[in-house]
């Protein structure tokens, strides 16, 4: 089972979309640092305008001609609390983003088990009818010496017989049914396992119960409750004054008059102070308001509904080992009535009707059995989905 959830964790192309999303954020948040540090820029322009016959630009304007070579200068200057909520910001973005992955994963290997689970349960189905097509087989071969010898009437080997034949058609119908499956397993793992492989029992154990809180389905919830919490100081942050200090440096010049010493440089502060905006703040505000209850109430939603989820998963699978044990009751009275049968069959005594019948029943019951097991296990992949942990 491992095979085929290693294969579909390895050919799925959104855990590959997930990963890329994560470490362009983390880019992101390099870029972001980046764009903190001192930007130097060169930059050279040249212009001429010229005037022919008293035509062309007022040289008022357009001076005529100008040269200009600069290294310019600029440097933002931030609190550190609002370098600290971009970049928190970011984290949280990828945070979400990992979050994905695990549950995505988790999504994808539960999946993969229960298809596994059905796969297997059909073809061990499969062996098990298959022997006791065998046995019926034998005891077919039986019944037709004594029927010839006119042991047994004709009539009680046709019905025999059409039990046989009838056993040979859910036979054909199992194995079917088997190739299917893993065709499906192998479409939803990217393999391609033939039907002659040999599938090995799912050891599926039952995971220690967890409450919500652990459960990696409530990280979603905490990582928006901090997103939420982060823009409501990105809001604050944006009417916070903002200062850029700018500095140049080289050649600026219309090449007229002493052009050899326009050598020179300059510094400026750009000073930003939001006034009034219309009052886009308090609505911001309110929109924050609105997403941190709605996301509150979705929390609440989740945790009721794990709980009962968890509830319902463990009660069914008690309800599952109760019938198991009718089944297993069943299944070795069942037994006994079919070993004196046999006993029966090879001294002519046998009633072929009720052997019959008792044929059908063995056949209802080993087939509840394994419904019951398939359940079983599907029960614990399930209830194992909701118990993944944090970590």
């Amino acid at each position: 089972m491992n095979f085929f959830i290693e294969k579909a964790l390895l050919n799925t192309a959104l855990l590959d979309d997930l990963n890329n999303q994560s470490n362009s954020l983390s880019i992101d948040s390099l870029l972001y640092k980046a764009n903190l540090k001192p930007q130097l820029n060169a930059n050279l322009f040249a212009n001429y305008a010229p005037v022919i016959n008293n035509y062309g630009y007022d040289t008022a304007i357009s001076n005529g001609q100008n040269v200009t070579g600069l290294v310019s200068f600029s440097q933002k200057i931030f609190g550190k609390s609002q370098k600290n909520n971009q970049l928190g910001a970011i984290s949280l973005l990828k945070d979400k983003v990992d979050v994905n992955k695990k549950i995505t994963k988790n999504d994808i290997a539960k999946a993969i088990r229960l298809q596994y689970i059905v796969a297997f349960s059909d073809n061990n189905q499969f062996l098990n009818l298959q022997k006791q097509f065998g046995l019926l087989n034998s005891e077919l071969e039986i019944l037709k010496d004594f029927t010839q010898k006119s042991i047994y009437k004709q009539t009680d080997y046709l019905l025999f017989l059409s039990t046989v034949k009838q056993q040979e058609l859910i036979l054909l119908q199992m194995k079917y049914q088997f190739e299917n499956d893993l065709g499906i397993l192998n479409y939803l793992s990217g393999t391609n396992e033939k039907s002659n492989i040999v599938l090995i029992e799912p050891q599926i154990e039952l995971k220690q119960l967890i409450n919500s809180a652990h459960s990696i389905y409530n990280q979603q919830f905490e990582i928006d409750s901090l997103s939420i919490e982060n823009q409501k100081h990105n809001i604050a942050n944006n009417y916070k004054p903002s200062l850029l200090l700018l500095a140049d440096a080289g050649y600026n010049s219309t090449l007229t008059g002493q052009y050899y010493k326009n050598f020179g440089n300059s510094v400026g502060v750009n000073l930003s102070i939001p006034i009034y905006d219309g009052n886009q703040r308090k609505l911001q505000i309110t929109k924050n308001k609105l997403a941190s209850e709605t996301n509150s109430a979705y929390k609440k939603q989740f945790e009721r509904q794990f709980k009962q989820q968890q509830e319902q998963l463990v009660l069914k699978l008690s309800q599952n080992e109760m019938i198991n044990e009718q089944l297993q009751t069943q299944l070795k009275i069942n037994k006994t009535l079919l070993d004196a049968f046999n006993k029966l069959l090879v001294t002519g005594n046998a009633i072929i009707p009720d052997f019959v019948i008792a044929l059908g029943n063995s056949l209802s019951i080993t087939n509840a059995i394994a419904q019951n097991n398939t359940e079983r296990l599907l029960l614990i992949n399930e209830l194992n989905y909701w118990n993944t942990n944090e970590k």
